[in-house]
């Protein structure tokens, strides 16, 4: 099963607060497994609050527990869930800019070990860059060299687009 991170925590919580709101069996575990701790207190906090309020004035029809403030212990799940939606959003770029410090780091580390231990068993600098290319590819990460490597496919690219159009006869209009 895939770590979960920030990322996936806005789609997690949309999906519960959509059964929620159909008026689907969600179970207490799965209501608290998407939300902090301070979500969890605010939200048997509210909890709380409508268990007093219910103890002070009683409501013989619907539209007097309306007018009094009544709500639903789902009702009260999904404005928990509604600010936990919001507050997962506004962290989304948070996260991303956090993954993409760790993936830097762990770039760097592979690239440092690799380049090390490739020099010290008498690799040739070129060797030794490759080797440690390779080692990221196999990690799942950018090479160092991929910048390089792009602006070359680009520079080939735009060669055989001009070629092509000279074999047109547009000529060229560099």
């Amino acid at each position: 099963m895939p770590k979960l991170d920030g990322t996936h925590l806005p789609g997690r919580i949309a999906e519960r607060l959509a059964d929620l709101k159909a008026g689907k069996e969600v179970a207490a575990r799965d209501i608290k497994a998407l939300l902090n701790d301070e979500q969890i207190a605010a939200m048997d906090a509210a909890w709380e609050e409508q268990q007093a309020l219910r103890k002070g004035k009683r409501a013989r029809t619907k539209e007097e527990e309306r007018e009094l403030g009544w709500k639903t212990k789902r009702e009260i799940h999904i404005e928990a869930y509604e600010r936990a939606l919001k507050d997962a959003d506004d962290g989304v770029l948070k996260e991303f800019e956090r993954l993409q410090k760790e993936a830097t780091k762990r770039q760097m580390r592979i690239y440092m070990d690799t380049m090390t231990e490739a020099l010290k068993a008498g690799k040739d600098t070129d060797v030794a860059k490759n080797l440690t290319n390779n080692a990221l590819t196999q990690a799942g990460l950018n090479r160092m060299d991929a910048l390089e490597r792009k602006i070359e496919e680009v520079k080939q690219k735009r060669e055989a687009e001009r070629y092509m159009r000279m074999a047109q006869g547009r000529g060229t209009s560099d």
